[in-house]
């Protein structure tokens, strides 16, 4: 990353001021931030949507499985983030509020894009306000409309939001976006989804080198977690650790080839 010159640190030190380039750099800041985060992603098809999120021992003592990457919204909708998790918890409880209102308000569930767009808006006006900084993540919603459209959207630090078939966010964005370009189909299950999901994560760590194939599928169900919502069921739910392995255990060829 290439960091201002002395002669632009004025622009540097408050997040509303442009660069003569047309740059914020405090957002661009907070790009580097998600960039950080562990990976997280969200594939979405004719049959619904699966998001999952990789996640980190940083010390022999951390207890991962109380470490939450994915979480439920709405009963049609998940979320996952990357990046500063303090940020994305705040984004996540102000975006529930947003689904409860929506349905006391009009006795109907939220849209996803009502949602990804609620969050992006929060976002935008932390790039224009003095005395506040850009929120440091980055989320991919995942869900099921009421009228049966499956979407997928992922919210940027500076406010926008776009639609995917498939994304990824996070420290291995590129290893992943550049696999599910190569493998993605529309037509593809939920099951095939989530073994998708599961290889692209666990190929993108043993990609950047921190562990051996072998090690890694002994515990990778321990450092996962997937969320899906299915086209007819349009309720979302987590896959419990021990599903998880059992998908690991029969990946394993493809995993270790």
């Amino acid at each position: 990353m290439a960091f201002p010159t002395p002669q632009a640190m004025a622009y540097d030190r408050a997040a509303t001021i442009f660069s003569p380039e047309g740059d914020l750099y405090q957002v661009r800041y907070a790009f580097e931030a998600v960039k950080k985060g562990w990976t997280s992603l969200g594939i979405k098809s004719f049959k619904g949507v699966v998001l999952a999120a990789e996640k980190r021992r940083l010390s022999s003592l951390l207890d991962v499985s109380d470490i939450e990457k994915i979480y439920k919204v709405d009963d049609h909708v998940g979320v996952a983030f990357a990046g500063m998790g303090s940020d994305g918890r705040i984004l996540i409880d102000y975006v529930r509020l947003v689904a409860v209102r929506h349905r006391l308000v009009y006795g109907e569930q939220a849209t996803v894009e009502y949602l990804a767009k609620a969050v992006a808006d929060v976002k935008q006006a932390y790039t224009q306000h003095g005395g506040v900084r850009p929120f440091g993540v980055a989320l991919i919603f995942g869900g099921v409309n009421s009228d049966g459209a499956v979407k997928l959207y992922r919210t940027d630090p500076g406010g926008q939001y776009f639609s995917y078939k498939a994304v990824a966010i996070g420290m291995g964005d590129s290893f992943v976006n550049s696999f599910l370009e190569k493998t993605y189909r529309e037509d593809l299950s939920i099951d095939a989804m989530i073994k998708l999901a599961i290889e692209a994560l666990f190929k993108s760590r043993v990609a950047a080198g921190d562990e051996k194939k072998e090690q890694l599928s002994q515990s990778f169900h321990e450092l996962v977690e997937i969320g899906y919502v299915d086209r007819e069921e349009r309720m979302f739910r987590k896959l419990a650790q021990e599903e998880i392995k059992s998908i690991i255990k029969s990946l394993e060829p493809e995993l270790l080839a």
